[in-house]
């Protein structure tokens, strides 16, 4: 995976978007940088990833809970996997009332550029107890080979 720049002023809008949500105003949209992203969309929260290496595939393990396997879409397209869904409110029952909600309810969206050497063709995931993970296999040519030197 390649790095990414720390940018504060996306902080900054992290901030505002986050208190917006609190004091109970709506989000505001957000710009894409990247223009192979929906120009402008707005989200509700972003899962958490983790992103690993090996020496034949990456990995993103995405913290998913309580949302359903056929709410969450993914895909890869001009080398840009994209994670997209919503986690639903649970339904208001009478008698019960809400003294705090913390958890993020909503649409969500990550999208991750992929390395040159992933192969798009091969991409798998699985869902499961709250986890989506999602495996990126490298392409052929990009696996190291060793070769010996013979000292003559």
């Amino acid at each position: 995976m390649s790095l990414v720049r720390w940018d504060p002023f996306r902080e900054l809008e992290d901030v505002t978007s986050r208190l917006n949500r609190f004091f109970g105003l709506s989000a505001p949209l957000r710009a894409s940088a990247d223009p192979r992203k929906d120009a402008m969309m707005a989200f509700d929260w972003e899962p958490t990833v983790d992103i690993a290496e090996t020496e034949t595939e990456f990995h993103i393990k995405a913290e998913l809970p309580e949302v359903k396997k056929e709410d969450v879409k993914i895909s890869v397209e001009n080398g840009v996997l994209r994670l997209a869904g919503e986690r639903r409110h649970e339904k208001e029952e009478k008698g019960k009332k809400f003294h705090r909600i913390e958890r993020s309810y909503g649409s969500f969206l990550r999208t991750f550029s992929l390395p040159d050497n992933v192969d798009d063709t091969k991409v798998r995931a699985e869902f499961k107890d709250g986890v989506l993970n999602v495996f990126l296999p490298k392409a052929e040519r990009a696996k190291t080979k060793a070769i010996e030197v013979k000292v003559g």
